[in-house]
């Protein structure tokens, strides 16, 4: 008759413990230090331009307003417009450029593939160097069109070389006998590489797509480039950027003189505008990020 015995628990000694007690009481006050300069920015928001001026930046809003937030969404349908446009260039440019960047960095890592280390090169070529501002202008104003169009926003943004340097070295730890039992079973390259590989860059897509989702909700430069005054309806940040940019011009021209110091909510208007923008991309965050640390580490480490 077996008898079964139960493994005993091994006790972790006094220095162990010490040393996992130090550690979560350092991560802790790191975790409070992260979270406090968010904290000063909802409580300056929200605190008046006077008491600001004489008093700085405060956790507790002091002389409790909403004028920041209301010069922002004084224009409300502006500002909802701007939100759909941030969120449909978001979601498309994300969902496209995560494809493509897929593909790429798998294509890449074929054995099969002809010249793949010449185009792998080619492509980091281009993080190192560029032809400028002025060629890149004229380029998609003269030659490609898109003058206030939103793709001119949309397109230089859904791929980068980083990312397709990343997303290859990620690939790498898919094993290439996928590939080949794939190709066994009669399966085509594009259905091997849907049903087969992308299943398996869980990790990597949610990593990729957040840099991505991020580089389109941040999205500034393109538009103050390529979008003009047509445009009725402009990118989140760009809208908030102008807008902080009217209330300083309003403050330091003539007409100012004639209305109050406290009229002009210029810093505090700075502190609503992080809100309105940054609050929310950060509840994305946490729904990519179990898959956020393995695909940044597995993407860093290959190759």
């Amino acid at each position: 008759m077996k008898t079964t015995t139960t493994p005993k628990k091994v006790r972790a000694s006094a220095s162990d413990l010490f040393i996992r007690r130090l550690a979560y009481i350092l991560v802790s006050i790191y975790a409070v230090l992260c979270v406090v300069p968010f904290l000063l920015i909802i409580g300056t928001s929200f605190s008046t331009e006077a008491v600001v001026r004489q008093t700085g930046f405060t956790l507790f809003p002091k002389g409790a307003t909403l004028e920041a937030y209301r010069t922002i969404f004084a224009h409300g349908s502006t500002i909802g417009g701007s939100y759909v446009v941030t969120i449909l260039l978001t979601v498309i440019g994300t969902t496209a450029g995560l494809f493509i960047i897929a593909m790429t960095g798998y294509a890449l890592q074929r054995r099969d593939f002809p010249f793949r280390n010449a185009i792998s090169f080619f492509i980091y070529f281009t993080s190192l160097f560029s032809a400028g501002l002025a060629p890149y202008y004229l380029l998609m104003t003269q030659t490609y069109h898109l003058k206030d169009s939103y793709l001119a926003v949309l397109l230089p943004l859904m791929m980068s070389p980083w990312l397709i340097i990343l997303m290859k070295n990620f690939v790498k730890s898919v094993p290439h006998e996928i590939t080949e039992s794939g190709k066994i079973d009669g399966a085509g390259d594009f259905r091997i590489f849907a049903e087969l590989i992308l299943p398996m860059l869980k990790p990597a897509l949610a990593t990729i797509g957040l840099f991505l989702a991020l580089g389109y909700w941040n999205e500034w430069y393109q538009s103050s480039l390529f979008l003009s005054s047509r445009v009725t309806y402009k990118p989140l940040q760009y809208n908030l950027y102008e807008a902080v940019n009217r209330v300083a011009f309003l403050k330091n021209s003539i007409a100012s003189s004639y209305v109050t110091f406290e009229d002009f909510p210029q810093e505090t208007l700075k502190m609503a505008t992080a809100v309105v923008s940054t609050g929310p991309i950060i509840l994305l965050y946490p729904f990519v990020q179990k898959y956020f640390i393995s695909g940044i580490t597995v993407g860093a480490v290959k190759g």
